[in-house]
This record gives C-alpha cells, sequence and structure tokens, in this order.
C-alpha cells in the first residue's frame, strides 16, 4: 500500500522535531556517546585550542565557574562585545557545556553543566600543554 504525501508529513516532522533530543541526550551521557572521555576530550580541544574562539570560550567556563551570570554580565566581566558572548555562549550550549535557567529568554543566567564541571580538569591539561599556564586572570573593578 502506497502511503500519501500528507499521512508521511505528520510522520516525519515527528521525527525531525525528535532528533536534537536524541543528540543532545548522546551528548549528555557520557554512555549514550561511543567514546565518553575520549570523546570529551576531543570536543575540548577542539572548541578550546583547535578554533579562533578558543580562549574567548575558555574565558567564558571560567567566568561561569567563579559566579552564574547572565550574558550582559559576561559581556562586561571579559570586556567582549554582547554579540561575541551570545555567539560563544550558543557554541557552548549546542555542546552541552553550559546551561540557561530558562531556555530563550533574555537575561537567562548561565551554569556549567556537570559535564563540563567534571571536564575542567581536561580543560587545565589543554591550557597547559598548548604553553599557556593560566587564561587571563579576571580583572577586579
Amino acid at each position: 500500500m502506497i502511503t500519501q504525501k500528507s499521512q508521511l508529513l505528520p510522520q516525519l516532522s515527528r521525527l525531525f522535531h525528535d532528533i536534537p533530543f536524541l543528540l543532545a541526550t548522546a551528548k549528555e551521557d557520557p554512555k549514550a556517546s561511543l567514546h565518553g572521555e575520549k570523546y570529551l576530550k576531543r570536543l575540548l580541544w577542539y572548541l578550546f585550542a583547535g578554533t579562533r574562539g578558543g580562549p574567548s570560550r575558555a574565558e567564558i567556563i571560567r567566568a561561569l565557574q567563579n559566579r552564574p551570570c547572565n550574558a550582559n554580565q559576561l559581556a562586561q566581566v571579559l570586556h567582549v562585545d554582547y554579540k561575541t558572548i551570545q555567539h560563544h555562549v550558543r557554541v557552548l550550549e549546542e555542546n552541552g557545556l553550559i546551561v540557561p535557567s530558562d531556555k530563550g529568554t533574555y537575561g537567562a543566567v548561565l551554569f556549567l553543566t556537570p559535564k563540563m564541571e567534571e571536564a575542567l580538569p581536561i580543560l587545565d591539561e589543554i591550557w597547559s600543554r598548548i604553553g599557556r599556564r593560566k587564561i587571563s586572570e579576571q580583572k577586579t573593578e
């Protein structure tokens, strides 16, 4: 029996709607990924050492480690443009390293995920291997 397009559309819509959930679950649950800690190390190497925005992302992680805050506060603390912070926050969020208190709302407070909190020693290892002893210190005002 041949199904009509009108019958397939709701099924496809549901399938595509569930894909982000399935991907997020695989990213958050190390057992769900094939490589666990090895995958996480590779991800962190890429995000923090393999891209131009890596140092900025590391700064954001360090700032959130000290105190959860929103994107506007991060822009002020790190002396970076708000749009730049939004971009890096989106990248970190998509990779399951930070999470907003209320997704999609302005002023949502950002927190490190448990996965990122456990991976902080890996971040320190990455920075020591590429020759940088410390990520730039927070400026006190």
